[in-house]
């Protein structure tokens, strides 16, 4: 079976060239286009010159922004036999951020006429799962839940040893909680504190540095675990907003890795699924507290059935796989 893997810039789409590696160990066929261009309507274009050549068995979609391949579904049939629809996220609701409600009815028209268009439905969590299943014509198409976890060999990373940084993994904007890092370091000026990442406002961010505060930039994803293993704690200090119900410990990456590395973590903005060792979930306005509290905290011994890993999702991943043929 040959399967196009299809996101907005599919190359750099850690979620699908997770599928990509589990569906070629399954012994399936994989295509994955590389458009040159940023340009929405181009890569509509490219997209459908790339089906219309190959003529894949599978399109699996990768959601966000959903607009770019509304149109796909006129395809099938002629041009590939089945469709999966991965939403990972809500662009609706972040639409509705930026644009209210007039965002949110164009981006959610969208998703919904992807998801009647399926054949079946990946997801990463729990929340995501029963938002998509309202958009499915009377539970017709089924909905698998694949989680975001990292793959076993993350943590093969060099060995660093603790330095007691408090680490910030990530896009540094507002909506992944830089404010709040920054205002901690303010807090806590005798701690250090670790960014790893960059994002375009950065500069505007970090215009007065704080002494406490350094900046690594975006690193090489081979250094990130590395990185991981010298920090004290790892936070992820979002406000919370329309997103938080949707933004799970099932569904961040860093969240998985850091935990997986046996980190205390802090966290704010998102939604709990499961008890995981190590966390710690708070409202925003309690960070300062949750950090006061954890700073002379050690992290629990991680047993077996603690980590989470990308392999878990394998059998899931087979079944699925399965049911579309």
């Amino acid at each position: 079976m040959r399967v196009l893997l299809l996101a907005n810039q599919p190359e750099h789409t850690t979620r699908l060239k997770m599928f990509q590696s589990t569906l070629e160990e399954l012994g399936y066929d994989t295509l994955i286009p590389k458009f040159n261009t940023r340009n929405w309507i181009q890569i509509s274009g490219l997209a459908k010159q790339f089906i219309k050549k190959e003529k894949p068995d599978v399109v699996h979609l990768f959601n966000v922004p959903d607009i770019i391949y509304h149109d796909l579904p006129k395809l099938k049939g002629t041009c590939f036999k089945k469709m999966i629809y991965d939403y990972r996220s809500p662009w609706g609701i972040e639409l509705e951020m930026s644009f209210r409600a007039p965002g949110r009815m164009m981006a959610e028209y969208f998703e919904k006429k992807l998801a009647a268009s399926a054949d079946l439905i990946t997801t990463v969590n729990g929340p995501l799962g029963e938002k998509v299943k309202t958009y499915t014509e009377d539970g017709k198409q089924e909905v698998y839940e694949v989680p975001n976890y990292p793959k076993n060999s993350f943590m093969t990373g060099e060995d660093l040893a603790e330095d007691g940084a408090i680490t910030f993994l990530g896009r540094v904007c507002e909506q992944e909680g830089i404010g709040n890092f920054l205002n901690m370091a303010k807090k806590y000026p005798d701690e250090k504190f670790r960014i790893v990442g960059d994002g375009p406002f950065s500069k505007w961010y970090l215009a007065k540095k704080l002494p406490n505060v350094e900046f690594l930039g975006w690193q090489p994803h081979e250094k990130v675990a590395g990185i991981i293993k010298k920090a004290r704690i790892c936070m992820i200090p979002r406000k919370e907003n329309t997103l938080t119900p949707y933004s799970t410990d099932k569904s961040i990456w860093k969240l998985n890795e850091y935990l997986n590395l046996g980190k205390l973590v802090i966290a704010s903005g998102i939604t709990k699924e499961e008890d995981r060792k190590n966390l710690l979930i708070v409202k925003s306005s309690e960070l300062e507290n949750a950090v006061h509290e954890y700073l002379d905290k050690k992290p629990e011994k991680l047993n077996s059935g603690d980590y989470r890993f990308w392999e878990s999702n394998t059998r899931k991943i087979k079944e699925v796989y399965e049911k579309i043929q």
